[in-house]
């Protein structure tokens, strides 16, 4: 079945890309959590129109990407997300995001796949996102991700919030370690008891076979 991603989709595809997916993936996952939408004629023919708009702007020689590199480097992008606390977003902010806004800001087509984000961002903060605009031609964007409703806190406390998040994680990381080797250990010493009363009980059964029926020593071991 085919669908238009409206989500970037791990493993499926990118924002505004028609794939094709097994049906009841489609119909259990993807469709009922507004991640896609069918692909239909129009919709399909609406997407190429769009991207053949788009393609105009595009760098086409070395030329016109010099140029646009020189307007991506004086370009701050800004995303207003929802944040917790300590600064991790409720979603994060993708490549095709990164793509979407400069097109929005500036009319300027940049493949996103050609945005070296290694992975999405997930955390306010300052950024400088890599973009390789054409062949040899490579510009760092600007980019701040902001709480929304608020501005970015001074660098020193961004980072205080990361390494203590950080510090979070390790901390429970190895608590759920300790407790997987507490588990461990309790089943081992469980198993070992349960073995050793498996042992006695089949030591216990030998001696009594050793026996005669009515309880006198067996003769065949008496004249052993």
């Amino acid at each position: 079945m085919e669908v238009i991603l409206l989500s970037d989709v791990e493993k499926v595809g990118l924002r505004g890309d028609v794939v094709d997916v097994a049906r009841g993936y489609a119909r259990n996952f993807l469709l009922p959590r507004r991640l896609a939408e069918a692909a239909t004629p129009a919709r399909v023919g609406e997407l190429r129109k769009r991207d053949a708009q788009r393609a105009r702007h595009e760098a086409r020689t070395s030329e016109q990407a010099q140029e646009i590199a020189e307007v991506l480097g004086k370009t701050v992008l800004r995303f207003d997300v929802k944040a917790g606390p300590t600064g991790a977003l409720f979603g994060s902010v993708t490549a095709t995001d990164v793509a979407d806004e400069i097109w929005r800001t500036r009319k300027v087509r940049v493949d996103r796949r050609k945005i070296d984000l290694a992975d999405p961002i997930k955390r306010i903060g300052r950024y400088q996102v890599p973009i390789d605009v054409f062949t040899d031609v490579r510009v760092e964007v600007k980019t701040l991700v902001v709480p929304e409703g608020g501005e970015l806190p001074p660098e020193e406390e961004l980072e205080a919030a990361r390494e203590a998040e950080e510090a979070a994680e390790r901390e429970a990381a190895e608590r759920e370690a300790a407790e997987h080797r507490a588990a461990a250990e309790a089943l081992a010493a469980v198993e070992a008891e349960e073995a050793e009363v498996a042992d006695e009980a089949e030591a216990a059964e030998e001696a009594e076979g050793a026996e005669s029926p009515d309880g006198e020593p067996d003769l065949e071991q008496e004249r052993a």
